[in-house]
This record gives structure tokens, C-alpha cells and sequence, in this order.
């Protein structure tokens, strides 16, 4: 006997509601189990750096903005070339530009406002009197100078269309070279900084030789990289039950998870009272983040910019520009930097509410 219609759709909807709330508790626990993973594994690796850097006879600024950096960039930078290189639509390709566009957003507010808001928590732990930052402000003034710059020149690359612009990625890769090049030059390790917790693989060995910071390190990051990729699905299933286009989930939730362990490296330093590692950390993953996906952008993809991408560059570009403002005056507080979080809510908002 055939069923009314109202009575088929209402068996229909009980059959598919709790395979649907099933899948939602399941992504929930992947969810914060990936984030917990993700987070001890960054334990390790900020550990495992900071001894690999003194093995190499880097300076602690050097450790945070070329090893830190790029060792986490690692994961965000496979997903941009799998998806410009290997993506065999327009709209996977899409996905990579948005990626690469979302990136540099989320670093250049949230990640700066977790900075904040940890300083301000940990103030009395600390034995700070006040929520100023310790660090080299003009280093970083002049890092959000040169990141301006370069993202400039890469956002208005994305409003032009010719011949040559492939070809234009070797420069961004250049760029990111005399990056590494200057901040190994000129990296500095305050007195602070010199103390190391012992290395955690090797808690009673005291001095170690290089391979084992080396081996502890690899670990760490095959972690932090399987946890991504893992929190990265659970965004993007978060995202499929909202409604959201793939798109919107690339250039809204997938760099959030993606620079996720940025965030976490410098709220672990900065419970540690090593900001100048934190700031440093994230500075450097912003140039990786204007230059080696951009590069891969350029040179697989068209790499013209819709709505949603310029609201990016414009929000990114405002962000930026307040923080050379900041450092520039050469002390900064946390709360400064909690503020400039707001900036990605108004984007979502923007975002959200226009596109």
C-alpha cells in the first residue's frame, strides 16, 4: 500500500535523522580529538625546534620565523599544490587560490590574537606587571612592512590578466629565499630564551646530539600533519551541514584549521614567557604564506580574484597595516592585538552576509 506523502517524508526524514546525528557526533569527537592531538603534538615540536635550533647555532628569532614556520606551512602548502597542480576543475583549482588568500587572513588576526588574549591570561603567571609584548618591534614593523608589500604585488596580480604572470611566481619564490637569508642573518636570542626545557624523547639526557632533536621534531610534525588533515575534513563536514558552498568553506574554515598549529605553537611559547618565539613564528608563516602559495597559485591557475577573495586582501591589508602601526611604536599590548582579531569577524560577517 502506498503511503500519503506527508506520512513517506516523515518515515523518510526518521530514517535519515539519526544516521545524520550519528555522523554529526562523530565529526564533533574527530573534531576536538584532532584539535587535543594537534596540540600535544606542537608540545613536542616547539620543543624538538628550539633544540634543533641550538644544534644548528640559530638564533631563537631565526627558530621561530624559518624552522617553526616553515615546518607548520608544511601541511597548508601540500593542500595548495594538490589543489592548483592536481585539481582537475576550476572549482578544485578555486579551492587552492582560496586557500592560499585565507591563509595570511587567519594569521594576521586570529593567530595575533591568540598572542594577545594568552599574554593577558598568563600575565600573573608570568610576573608581568602589564600585558606589554617583549620583542623585537622593529624586526617585526619591518616584517609587516616587507609581508605588505609582497601581498600587495600578489592581490594585484589577481585583478590582471596576461601572458606572463606564471612566470611571476619564481619572484615570489626569490622573495621568500632572501627572507630565510636576512632572518638568519640577523636572528637574536634573548637571555630568556637561552633556557630549554629538556628535550622531551630524551628527558634526562641533558645536552643531546643532533639526531635526536631531529627525530623528535619529524615525529611531531607527521602528527601535527595527520591531525590537520583530519581537523580539516571535520571543518569541511561542518561546513557541508551549514550549507556553505566549498568555496566559502576554503576561504572561511579550511585556514583556520590549516594555520592551526601556528596558533597553537605560539600560545604554548607564550605560556612559556617566549613571545619574541610566538610573534616570530607567526611572522615568518605570514611570508610563507604571501610567497610559496602564491608562486604555486600563479604558475597553475589563472589566478584573478572574485568578491569574496578582494574582501580577503582588503581585510588582510587592514590587519597588517595596523599591527606596522603598533610594532612601530615599539611596544604593544595584548589587548592591541586581541583587537585586530575583530577584523576576521567582520570579514565571516561580510563574507556570510554579501556572497
Amino acid at each position: 500500500m502506498r503511503l500519503p506523502a506527508g506520512q513517506a517524508a516523515s518515515r523518510a526524514i526518521g530514517i535519515r535523522l539519526p544516521g545524520r546525528i550519528a555522523f554529526m557526533l562523530v565529526t564533533l569527537v574527530l573534531f576536538f580529538l584532532s584539535a587535543s592531538a594537534i596540540y600535544v603534538a606542537c608540545e613536542y615540536f616547539v620543543n624538538g625546534v628550539e633544540w634543533l635550533g641550538r644544534r644548528l647555532n640559530l638564533g631563537a628569532t631565526a627558530i621561530g620565523s624559518v624552522l617553526a614556520a616553515f615546518g607548520t606551512a608544511l601541511p597548508e602548502c601540500a593542500v595548495t599544490l594538490m589543489a592548483v597542480a592536481f585539481g582537475n576543475t576550476p572549482e578544485q583549482k578555486s579551492l587552492g587560490v582560496g586557500a592560499a588568500m585565507g591563509g595570511p587572513l587567519v594569521l594576521a588576526t586570529l593567530a595575533y590574537a591568540v598572542v594577545g588574549l594568552a599574554l593577558l591570561l598568563n600575565r600573573k603567571r608570568l610576573g608581568r606587571s602589564s600585558g606589554q609584548t617583549q620583542a623585537d618591534h622593529a624586526g617585526l614593523s619591518r616584517d609587516q612592512a616587507v609581508f605588505f608589500a609582497v601581498f600587495a604585488l600578489k592581490v594585484g596580480l589577481g585583478l590582471f590578466a596576461f601572458a606572463i604572470k606564471p612566470w611571476l611566481g619564481l619572484a615570489f619564490l626569490a622573495a621568500y629565499v632572501v627572507y630565510v637569508w636576512r632572518e638568519i642573518r640577523d636572528a637574536e636570542t634573548a637571555a630568556d630564551e637561552e633556557d630549554l626545557e629538556p628535550l622531551k624523547i630524551r628527558p634526562s639526557a641533558g645536552e643531546t646530539s643532533l639526531a635526536w632533536p631531529c627525530l623528535q621534531t619529524l615525529l611531531a610534525l607527521s602528527v601535527i600533519g595527520l591531525a590537520s588533515h583530519t581537523f580539516v575534513g571535520q571543518l569541511e563536514a561542518i561546513g557541508l551541514a551549514m550549507g556553505w558552498s566549498p568555496h566559502l568553506t576554503a576561504l572561511l574554515l579550511s585556514p583556520v584549521a590549516t594555520e592551526l598549529p601556528e596558533i597553537m605553537n605560539a600560545l604554548i611559547w607564550v605560556r612559556q614567557g617566549k613571545e619574541r618565539l610566538a610573534l616570530a613564528n607567526i611572522s615568518g608563516a605570514m611570508m610563507i604564506q604571501a610567497t610559496i602559495p602564491s608562486a604555486l597559485g600563479l604558475m597553475f591557475t589563472p589566478w584573478l580574484f572574485d568578491g569574496p577573495l578582494l574582501a580577503a586582501g582588503a581585510i588582510t591589508a587592514l590587519a597588517v597595516a595596523f599591527l606596522w602601526l603598533n610594532f612601530r611604536r615599539g611596544a604593544v599590548d595584548g589587548r592591541a592585538l586581541v583587537m585586530v582579531g575583530g577584523l576576521y569577524g567582520i570579514f565571516a560577517w561580510a563574507i556570510v552576509g554579501c556572497f
